[in-house]
């Protein structure tokens, strides 16, 4: 005989699915004469009805594909999902050249190679933007002649 109501029920009050509803094999009988709400709910405080444990998602594998990329696999353009922004966003971009670009000014400026007032003005210009990278800002400084001429430095030649 089929237990088709009888799961149906015990899913109801056990509130799972019907996939999920375990009927003790040995009690089949009992089971199986037991039509109303309250004997489906006596039998599953017997034991003869139970829920079975849900069914998760293995994590092996992630974990697995997780390590490879902590050593550096998995990461070429192949794999790559989503464009380059949303790898490294263009605010985190910015933070990087701005401090690049401010730590290469802050070392011309203290070995002399600029004067404080083109220090100023190249600051404001990185921060508006103006340069890419540091060989960008050295060779601006270089093209525009704003390096301070050495005094007192031997002439070969």
């Amino acid at each position: 005989m089929s237990l088709k109501s009888q799961r149906r029920l015990a899913a109801q009050l056990l509130g799972v699915g019907e996939s999920r509803v375990w009927i003790d094999p040995e009690r089949f009988e009992e089971v199986s004469s037991a039509i109303t709400r309250r004997e489906i709910e006596h039998l599953i405080k017997d034991g003869a009805i139970k829920a079975k444990p849900e069914k998760g998602v293995s994590r092996g594998r992630a974990r697995i594909r997780h390590e490879k990329r902590k050593r550096g696999r998995r990461r070429g353009p192949g794999s790559r999902e989503g464009a380059a922004g949303a790898r490294l966003p263009k605010k985190r971009r910015w933070i990087n050249t701005i401090r690049a670009l401010r730590d290469t000014l802050k070392r011309l400026r203290d070995s002399k190679s600029i004067t404080p007032s083109t220090y100023r003005r190249l600051y404001i210009m990185a921060k508006g933007g103006v340069f890419r990278s540091r060989s960008q800002l050295l060779q601006y400084v270089k093209a525009s002649g704003l390096l301070v001429k050495r005094r007192g430095a031997v002439r070969r030649g």
